[in-house]
């Protein structure tokens, strides 16, 4: 990917939101990408760097980092709306979707509600909200709260076990990780948590028409590997990878994990990689 990363301020239908754009216009794809619970949008360049000719467009959902939280709780159906709006302000029509964890749900209601924008749906390490297989609860508890993004040392006490894979043993990757996070309001914490609530994607999975690519870690203590194959199960046009690894594969495995991506976007619409040069940039 070559070019530095447009990041700026934007107001989308009253709310101010901070953006990053991060690659060439003329990508030959673009990847709309939905970030896990209070993550800003910095969590996501190790992973946006590997692509070689895909256009990464993400933003802090509000609460987060540098957008700031709403007067009110939302549902996951309103920032579906923003950020399709986000979309037109940018004068982007048809998207790649991609959503990591919470990112997942998110992602899978925006292809939902805005189908004609959709092109293909990649989620990794998600599951179809209320009818999952929790992880380990005595991780689940851990994440009631922000403390891990507000705190470093407490990230790098509970993040190898919450985490779970090469973060069990990487502490220079978590605290890079921990270094990398923009710390939100505990009342956008909060919001995104409520958004989620009593939220399914189940009943209407088998009406997506998009090629869908599934990822899981196969040590992931928060979202067990058994949620990707229930995905599977109810997406028409789905295929389930496993990655060697936990929950933030796309932190620790970013290379794997965006050749994974591009590969399944070469195949849906029979590109040839080679028209893309290898080249990286950071944000």
């Amino acid at each position: 990917m070559t070019g530095q990363a447009d990041i700026r301020n934007l107001q989308v239908a009253g709310q101010d939101l901070r953006i990053a754009i991060m690659g060439q216009a003329d990508a030959l794809h673009t990847l709309l990408v939905f970030n896990g619970i209070g993550a800003s949008l910095e969590t996501v360049a190790p992973f946006a760097e590997r692509f070689r000719c895909t256009r990464i467009v993400t933003f802090d959902v509000p609460g987060v980092g540098g957008s700031p939280a709403p007067s009110l709780p939302y549902r996951l159906s309103w920032l579906s709306r923003l950020a399709a709006r986000l979309l037109d302000k940018l004068n982007i029509g048809t998207v790649n979707v991609f959503g990591v964890s919470w990112g997942g749900a998110l992602a899978q209601q925006f292809v939902h509600d805005h189908p004609e924008r959709s092109r293909t749906l990649t989620l990794a390490a998600t599951s179809a909200g209320f009818v999952m297989v929790p992880g380990d609860p005595r991780v689940l508890s851990k994440l009631a709260t922000p403390r891990r993004y507000t705190d470093p040392d407490y990230m790098l006490t509970v993040g190898p076990g919450i985490y779970g894979g090469q973060l069990r043993l990487d502490r220079q990757r978590l605290e890079e990780h921990a270094a990398a996070l923009r710390t939100g309001s505990s009342r956008g914490y909060l919001f995104q948590l409520l958004a989620g609530v009593g939220w399914t994607s189940w009943l209407w999975l088998p009406q997506f028409k998009l090629p869908v690519l599934i990822m899981m870690g196969t040590d992931d203590p928060i979202v067990p590997v058994v949620n990707g194959r229930m995905l599977a199960s109810r997406l028409p046009d789905a295929r389930l990878e496993l990655i060697d690894c936990g929950h933030l594969f796309i932190l620790t495995h970013p290379e794997q994990t965006a050749q994974t991506i591009e590969r399944f976007l070469f195949e849906a619409f029979a590109t040839d990689a080679a028209e893309c040069a290898p080249s990286r940039s950071r944000i």
